[in-house]
């Protein structure tokens, strides 16, 4: 079966690589939506209603408490997957890594071109003055996090429920996906949109879905594998 997925890797050249949260479950990062993630744990609202900018607005304190204790992992590093997609890049085959991750994992495994759908919590900024803040920031504040310039609300780069996704961002994710030669679907059950509404731009030739559950885009592709994505990318017949 991986052995399949290195034939295809092998005659292909421009690889889009479209992820989500199991990327990084394997780099003990939570799942949201998986039996022991952050939608099964007891918090006074559910994930989706903290996670929302109308939560963000009208309950920050609770948000930023919600947000500290459940979205900023400290300490993560990238898995054999993150590696493997930022060798693939550096030997010409890969072209972008679109992801629905905000953990800026990619970037850390040297990965360049990484379409952010869901934005990153490695960046923040004050909403009145726009001053950049990283993530140690956020981690190390009580309360309402303010901008130490203007006393602004610092509010993190990420794509809250009830916000748009970022229109260059997005773009460039249509035209990597749009000009792939072969897309690899990994680690996510393509149930968030519109995230999951992009792969329809593919007109390549290898359609390749590793994911552990079944997802709605395995009717259509040329290659199903239901192991771990560290498991199946680290398994590497030499490329060199």
């Amino acid at each position: 079966m991986v052995k399949a997925l290195e034939d295809i890797i092998a005659k292909s050249s421009r690889i889009v690589f479209f992820g989500g949260a199991g990327v990084s479950t394997e780099s003990g990062i939570p799942d949201f939506r998986s039996v022991d993630g952050l939608y099964h744990q007891k918090y006074d609202y559910p994930p989706e209603t903290i996670l929302s900018h109308t939560f963000w607005e009208e309950n920050p304190e609770e948000f930023y408490r919600f947000y500290r204790d459940k979205l900023i992992v400290k300490g993560a590093k990238p898995n054999a997957a993150h590696l493997r997609l930022a060798k693939l890049e550096q030997q010409g085959k890969l072209r972008a890594v679109v992801t629905q991750n905000i953990d800026g994992l990619h970037q850390a495994a040297g990965s360049k071109t990484v379409y952010e759908l869901h934005g990153s919590t490695l960046r923040n900024y004050c909403t009145r003055c726009g001053k950049f803040y990283g993530v140690d920031f956020i981690a190390n504040s009580t309360g309402v996090p303010r901008c130490t310039e203007c006393g602004g609300i610092v509010k993190p780069d990420v794509v809250l429920y009830e916000e748009g996704l970022d229109e260059q961002v997005l773009s460039g994710a249509v035209d990597a996906i749009r000009h792939a030669d072969t897309l690899i679907i990994g680690g996510t059950s393509l149930v968030v949109y519109p995230a999951a509404g992009l792969i329809r731009y593919f007109r390549g030739d290898n359609l390749v879905v590793i994911n552990m559950q079944p997802t709605g885009a395995d009717a259509s592709a040329d290659l199903c594998i239901a192991k771990p994505i560290g498991q199946v990318l680290s398994e590497d017949i030499s490329l060199d």
